[in-house]
């Protein structure tokens, strides 16, 4: 991943939850297969809504020849990782709906992180380092 200074929604970016970070490396016939995840946050816009979203970031990467670095959650998150399909949402406001867990103590706590996140769009949310985004440097 790179981490970026600068927002841009069309960079797919993500804001993480550094504490969350879990990568673990195998390595098998001079090769590293690499596995892991972390809680994230991310903006995406659809048919012009912008909406703010919680969940899981899954991190993968296959046939490294490079011993990773997994040494703090920022060394892992700069290894070469990939996530093509983006994160797994389990919570998105829109600013008038919520969508995600039925549960009401989750709600709650998605709520309280994703309406002050969409109120102050761009920004990343307190407790999550951003912007990270998959997509080649510029």
């Amino acid at each position: 991943m790179i981490r970026e200074e600068k927002f841009l929604i069309s960079r797919k970016p993500f804001a993480i939850d550094l504490a969350t970070v879990t990568l673990e490396a195998t390595e098998r016939d001079g090769a590293y297969w690499l596995k892991g995840n972390c809680r994230a946050v991310w903006y995406r816009r659809k048919d012009g809504v912008t909406r703010a979203c919680i969940g899981t970031l899954g991190l993968w990467a296959q046939w490294r020849r490079e011993k990773p670095d997994l040494s703090s959650p920022e060394a892992m998150l700069g290894n070469d990782l990939d996530s093509r399909y983006g994160g797994d949402p389990d919570g998105r406001w829109d600013g008038t709906g919520y969508w995600g867990s039925e549960i009401p103590e989750v709600q709650a706590q998605h709520l309280a992180i994703l309406r002050p996140m969409l109120a102050n769009y761009p920004a990343a949310p307190d407790g999550y380092d951003g912007w990270w985004t998959f997509q080649p440097a510029r």
